[in-house]
């Protein structure tokens, strides 16, 4: 399998050297892009970038050393390399101490730089690869909630979460009833830094309308009949933490203006007052809707949805992603185990069967309910998985035919995934013919670039 070229971005306002130091860098095979200013270079860099950064000091507009601390602003670990022909040994103390991973002095042999950047793709590697071994570590040993999956969709949804957690920004989560949103908020909440603080669930469909803004707001002494005293809101009681604001599109018109003006604002006047509170929190809001739809209908603010629309995930439901519904399910099951001091037997392989072969309407709620049931009361009907998710009626699973299909698909996933996208490796895994694994990637509509390994 060919190796993935290692992205190294070249930042120079001279147009001959931004094309002498790529064509030096392309042809020891890294892939380059380059940039005649920092500004533009900036937006294509993420904490997740893999690569290495080389930048003129001396340039128009943003300088390298003001460039340097707006990418580390970014990612602290992101390696800049900084060159110049006018440098001298005040300027690169300074950039090494303003953690520049290299400085080099203009004219430089060639073989310098290679040098250079590949000691600087090695460190950004290991600092990759580093974070990502903490992160997968903490979600397995922090208390709360687990979001699991191991699925392509809940990777890629578990990925975007990371990513998140560690910004400050609101954000719009998206799914059908009982797909786990509320779990995946507390999740990024206590991924991030506001951690150690409160998180504040509302559900905006279950709160009555005539109570909903003292709820959030809170009210002063007199502000309504029976209001005696001062309450803090939950807005406030959030103060520092995260608001999850569930079902946000059951949120009535007139109180969606003043939740737009506490998102632009983060501050808010308590019912029967004038002061306002200033406020340092996060909204996490939720919805099983369209809400560019119910703007265009007049059933949602156009301007409160494109505030909160800033950064949308999607949770997949569970019909979506049915080889995560065992592991799932087994997970539910130890916890009502352990909540309960009861014990359940391992569902069989038919079992699990069954489970990836329902639609689940209900998603990720609906399979928590039957493991519970299938732990406090399976004894009673000897475990028998149907008989506790269809009552004695019974219901017709797929047939045979295609749960063998449905295992055959889970395999072949888990066999590219294993070895990385390597079709050599996973014809050795699974005893295959090449041509019959190749009609089976076509059939399942499966690509082995989707599993390919990341630099």
């Amino acid at each position: 399998m060919a190796e993935t070229p290692h992205p190294v971005i070249i930042i120079d306002d001279e147009k001959h050297l931004r094309i002498s130091l790529g064509q030096t860098l392309e042809l020891a095979g890294y892939q380059v892009q380059s940039y005649e200013s920092a500004e533009l270079a900036l937006r294509a860099l993420s904490p997740e970038w893999p690569g290495v950064v080389i930048s003129d000091i001396r340039m128009p507009g943003m300088d390298g050393m003001t460039f340097l601390q707006q990418a580390h602003a970014l990612d602290t670990d992101l390696p800049v390399i900084l060159i110049t022909g006018h440098g001298d040994i005040s300027t690169a103390v300074a950039a090494i101490r303003q953690g520049a991973y290299d400085f080099l002095e203009k004219p430089f042999r060639n073989e310098i730089l290679l040098d250079v950047v590949a000691r600087a793709l090695d460190k950004r590697r290991l600092t990759l690869e580093n974070r990502s071994l903490k992160e997968e570590l903490a979600r397995h040993t922090t208390p709360g909630p687990r979001v699991l999956g191991r699925t392509q969709a809940m990777q890629k949804v578990m990925s975007l979460a990371n990513q998140i957690a560690r910004v400050e920004t609101d954000l719009l989560l998206w799914g059908e009833t009982g797909a786990g949103k509320d779990m995946l908020a507390r999740y990024i909440h206590e991924q991030s830094s506001r951690a150690g603080r409160n998180f504040v669930a509302i559900n905006c469909g279950a709160v009555p309308e005539s109570i909903i803004e003292s709820e959030l707001f809170g009210h002063e002494p007199g502000a309504f009949t029976g209001a005696n005293k001062r309450r803090v809101g939950k807005f406030e009681h959030a103060d520092g933490g995260t608001v999850f604001l569930d079902e946000i599109e059951s949120m009535p018109l007139n109180l969606q203006v003043k939740l737009l003006r506490v998102l632009q604002e983060r501050q808010l006047e308590r019912l029967g007052s004038n002061t306002p509170v200033s406020l340092d929190i996060r909204i996490i809001a939720a919805t099983k809707t369209d809400l560019k739809q119910a703007a265009a209908e007049g059933l949602f603010r156009e301007d409160l949805y494109y505030r909160l629309n800033v950064v949308t995930l999607e949770i997949p439901p569970l019909r979506e992603r049915r080889e995560d519904i065992p592991l799932l399910f087994q997970h539910f099951a130890i916890v009502a185990a352990t909540r309960s001091g009861l014990e359940a037997p391992t569902p069989t392989p038919a079992q699990s069967s069954m489970l990836m072969s329902h639609d689940w309407p209900g998603n990720v709620r609906e399979l928590r309910n039957l493991a519970e049931r299938y732990v406090l009361l399976g004894a009673t009907c000897d475990y028998d998985l149907e008989q506790l998710m269809f009552g004695n009626s019974g219901k017709q699973a797929l047939t045979l035919p295609e749960q063998v299909e449905m295992f055959e698909k889970s395999l072949i996933e888990q066999a590219l995934a294993r070895n990385k996208g390597s079709i050599k490796n996973t014809l050795e895994d699974l005893c295959l013919p090449r041509k019959t694994l190749y009609d089976k990637l076509k059939k399942y509509g499966l690509s082995r670039e989707d599993f390919l390994a990341e630099d």
